[in-house]
């Protein structure tokens, strides 16, 4: 059978005023040029008004209403942000109270541990593999499991732990630990686990029943923030493609089952690729629930910083804006 391919006819066409059409972008949502000695608060305000230009002043506004309302601000990371150096710039939030919870994933708590303790981390894989050495530091896996046994004897969550364990040895480089600075600070720090994906689970000291117990324990502390997010609150997945975002998904399920509302809040991914799972938890639960989700695409040693200097100078505005 012959297929007819005679042309449209365009003569019914009917154009319109360019007046009546909607535009999604106009010449005063453009970029300003910057100049010399701007602070801060000058470069955000000059970004364009268009795509993550707009999304990045939204959420520095969301972080700070969100403290400003006293609702939580919850940090959710891998641990490629420690290893990016960012540690110092999250402590000092949590100093400020500006984060109220920092989720970690195990590795986060491994990477974490040894920088407090020894300066150093992040080994070599591949070499590390095959000689037979890779996951094999026996300090790391002593503390680590040691510290978890004893949270768990305590009936302590397994950062709380750690921190803890961290605090009462004097770990040379504790000023740059989370998990110290959680303790330190009473601020609460979770670590989840998958038991079998950290090197310290690879050693005989290992205790399932401890790090299943204190995971546990972390995880019912996270759903008990997450709980309080409504009706301002922000929670921010960082670096986490998978196992945070399920965590993050099994809180707000455990919270509403427990009658809270969480939403609606703010939720944010921060990725240098944006996966699935951070796509849905929290960024389209927030949506969900009433609020709003974001995605910011960029490296965490530059998109971070930039936030934290964002909301640190938009605080500081506001502070002198109310005559303090």
């Amino acid at each position: 059978m012959a297929i007819d391919d005679t042309p449209l006819d365009l003569s019914s066409i009917k154009p319109q005023p360019f007046a009546q059409r909607r535009n999604k972008v106009t010449v005063a949502d453009f970029a300003r040029v910057g100049r010399p000695g701007e602070c801060i608060t000058d470069w955000l305000n000059n970004l364009p008004q268009i795509l993550a230009g707009r999304d990045l002043r939204e959420i520095i506004q969301a972080i700070v209403r969100a403290r400003r309302a006293d609702c939580p601000v919850i940090l959710a990371m891998g641990a490629h942000v420690i290893k990016c150096g960012l540690s110092p710039v999250i402590i000092d939030l949590m100093e400020r109270s500006i984060i109220t919870c920092l989720a970690l994933n195990g590795a986060g708590s491994v990477h974490d541990s040894e920088i407090a303790l020894f300066g150093a981390t992040s080994e070599e894989v591949a070499p590390g593999i095959a000689e037979r050495t890779f996951g094999m530091a026996a300090e790391t896996a002593d503390f680590l499991n040691g510290a978890i046994a004893s949270g768990h004897r305590q009936g302590l969550g397994m950062g709380k732990a750690i921190g803890q364990r961290l605090l009462e040895v004097r770990a040379p480089h504790g000023g740059v630990s989370l998990l110290a600075a959680g303790a330190r600070l009473g601020v609460p720090v979770t670590v989840h686990v998958a038991i079998g994906t950290d090197i310290h689970h690879m050693h005989p000291s290992a205790s399932g029943e401890a790090l299943g117990a204190t995971s546990q324990h972390d995880f019912r502390v996270f759903a008990g923030q997450v709980a309080r997010l409504a009706p301002e609150g922000v929670l921010i997945n960082a670096g986490s493609a998978v196992l945070l975002p399920v965590v993050i998904e099994k809180a707000i399920a455990a919270a509403r089952s427990a009658g809270h509302d969480v939403g609606p809040f703010v939720g944010v991914n921060l990725d240098f690729i944006q996966h699935y799972r951070g796509g849905l938890n929290p960024v389209k639960r927030a949506d969900e629930l009433g609020g709003r989700g974001y995605r910011l695409t960029g490296h965490h040693e530059i998109v971070i910083p930039l936030l934290a200097a964002g909301v640190l100078a938009a605080l500081d505005d506001r502070k002198e804006a109310n005559g303090g």
